[in-house]
């Protein structure tokens, strides 16, 4: 069953790991250490009293706009397409604001996020991102746009896996949904590989109150080997999520661990690395962040997905305040993920109105009021 302080931990956390990692996302591990300690940076390095979010938590609000689009369609038309053609829509209001200045002049926008001024900052968007949703952001699995394996795939699908339940959708459909979502923007087996691999953990660990972590790793792993059994790179995949397991059980230097992953700047290793400080600290949120931002790699997306899982296993409840204060967008962040739990309830043939879900999903007007 869907737990509410799951859906927002999973978000919020995923923001946290993003806000933490990115003051220190392009800085080497010597330079973290001497400009913040010998533990390297263990809470928010505000700018202007605000605590940055990047790219990765930019796009998964669009993420999950682009899931709330498609229902409210369906529900209110009879009719809809995929749901990566909606995310792929919203991808594009995303570019918009990364290109444009607030307000849009649109008259038919796809995402109600576009009237949120604080999206307009670019905060180092992945350049395969940008040149794929330009040019029309329709990649497929079967039809790659590119070869690209970044990590810009995987960073932005967790409200995927904590949209669907198992009611109507296979685990495998609901994992592949991640997959096609990737694709949009990364055609390289590893760039959608391992979008559907954590897709399949936050949905384990969100709907289930009786799984344990480390289960749900396994779970994705074989769910993995099921589902692309004929792409070439599947192993390779695999090998480092063993790994990373396995590094999980050693008394080993977080640091040292992670260097035998990788740096996250390519999916696969972020992943792994999310695996690693995700199952090392479980029931602790505030190590497994640091741990997965104090290192010589892509810091902001380590600790997004990170902060995802362990979001998505412990709830909201079990993050700690400092993540909470000073979160950019905090507000705006559990709105999103209180939608993906409640679902549009408004159908064709229904008396039922919702005015707000409305003005979001359907015309696009809403704008927050502080």
């Amino acid at each position: 069953m869907k737990d509410i302080d799951k859906f927002r931990g999973c978000l919020i956390g995923g923001a946290a790991g993003d806000a933490l990692g990115y003051a220190v996302e392009f800085l080497d591990e010597e330079t973290i250490f001497s400009r913040y300690g010998e533990n390297g940076i263990t809470e928010y390095d505000l700018v202007n009293g605000v605590a940055e979010i990047s790219d990765d938590t930019q796009m998964t609000l669009f993420t999950a706009n682009g899931l709330l689009l498609g229902t409210t369609r369906g529900m209110t038309r009879g009719i809809m397409g995929s749901y990566p053609s909606y995310i792929a829509f919203c991808y594009k209001d995303w570019l918009r604001t990364q290109c444009e200045k607030y307000p849009l002049n649109e008259e038919y926008p796809y995402s109600w996020l576009i009237n949120i001024p604080e999206l307009y900052n670019r905060r180092a968007p992945g350049n395969t991102c940008l040149t794929a949703i330009e040019n029309g952001a329709n990649g497929t699995i079967d039809e790659p746009i590119n070869r690209s394996k970044g990590c810009g795939g995987v960073m932005r699908v967790a409200p995927i896996g904590l949209y669907f339940e198992t009611k109507r959708r296979t685990i495998d459909e609901i994992d592949m949904i991640g997959a096609e979502t990737a694709a949009i923007t990364h055609g390289h087996e590893l760039g959608y590989i391992p979008a559907a691999g954590l897709v399949h953990i936050v949905q384990s660990l969100s709907h289930n109150e009786d799984i344990s972590l480390l289960d749900a790793v396994l779970d994705m792993k074989e769910a993995l080997r099921r589902q692309f059994t004929n792409r070439k790179h599947l192993s390779e995949q695999i090998d480092l999520i063993d790994k990373a397991i396995a590094l999980s059980k050693e008394d080993i230097d977080d640091l040292e661990a992670i260097r035998e992953l990788g740096q996250g700047w390519v999916a696969e290793e972020t992943l792994a690395i999310a695996i690693y400080c995700s199952l090392k600290y479980s029931d602790d949120f505030d190590k497994a962040i640091i741990a997965s931002v104090n290192h010589s790699g892509d810091s902001d997306s380590t600790g997004a997905v990170t902060g995802n899982i362990l979001g998505a296993y412990l709830g909201l409840k079990s993050i700690p305040k400092k993540y909470l204060d000073n979160l950019e967008l905090k507000d705006v962040i559990l709105e999103i993920a209180d939608d993906l739990y409640n679902d549009c309830k408004i159908s064709e043939y229904g008396s039922y109105h919702d005015e707000i879900w409305e003005q979001k999903y359907i015309y696009k007007t809403y704008k927050r009021t502080k």
